[in-house]
């Protein structure tokens, strides 16, 4: 059992510690805008015209990217299905809208994944840090688990990172479905165990399992794309081993 600490706020008895990915541990904003964006051109050369309202619809606006919108935080499952909405009010079935979106999708990423989104600076001292601790970790991520295991490898993660938790056919945040699958992998009750992220579906999934506590990490400073949350951080190292 080990106490941490992130500003005013302590945490006491907790064995295990659980991250999102996207935003929180990895640093997916140009990927993720990039994404959309590609995307949205591959579907408008198929239907002219709906490649603006699918950037709305994603959030996307510009060269900016709302953190708290569709392709920030929602699975792939959610967006193909979000997506698709938009396309069959062009007039196509629901299952012909559903292929176009998945494949828009699935091409964007395959013109992407030589340029994958990089680690957040001190993400792997911490990690390493808590390991070093005694904590249990793991990815918690409305990605699929095949982009959390990715994750995980390139960036060499593997001796730290216990539970690799996505969403490909299961519910997806803020359901505690995840968050009880993962206290499962690693062996510990839920109210032994912290969640790190960055959006609301983190605390609120928390919440819903039971955690020990929610800490939000806003790198760009705004507290209310944490809502929730016991304590809102702004830096990775701001999470602190006070002792066993």
């Amino acid at each position: 059992m080990v106490t941490i600490k992130c500003k005013n706020i302590t945490f006491s008895n907790i064995q295990a510690i659980f991250f999102d990915k996207n935003g929180t541990l990895e640093n997916s904003e140009v990927y993720l805008r990039s994404l959309g964006q590609k995307a949205a051109r591959i579907i408008d050369a198929q239907i002219p015209g709906i490649g603006e309202p699918l950037l709305m619809a994603f959030g996307i606006n510009s060269d900016t990217i709302d953190p708290a919108g569709l392709i920030a935080v929602a699975s792939r499952r959610e967006t193909e299905i979000a997506a698709a909405a938009y396309i069959a009010e062009t007039g196509r079935g629901w299952f012909e809208s559903l292929k176009i979106a998945r494949q828009g999708l699935d091409e964007a990423e395959k013109y992407l994944e030589k340029s994958p989104a990089p680690i957040f600076t001190g993400s792997l001292e911490l990690l390493q840090s808590l390991s070093a601790g005694g904590l249990k970790l793991g990815i918690i991520s409305a990605a699929t688990t095949a982009d959390v295991k990715a994750f995980v490898v390139r960036h060499k993660l593997s001796d730290y990172i216990q539970a690799q938790i996505g969403v490909d056919d299961s519910p997806s945040k803020p359901d505690p479905a995840l968050f009880l699958q993962a206290c499962q992998v690693v062996g510990v009750e839920p109210d032994t165990a912290l969640m790190v992220g960055d959006a609301v579906g983190d605390m609120q999934m928390a919440r819903n399992a039971k955690a020990a506590g929610c800490i939000g990490i806003t790198w760009i400073g705004k507290s209310d794309h944490v809502q929730g949350a016991d304590v809102v951080i702004h830096q990775l190292d701001e999470i602190q081993v006070l002792g066993f």
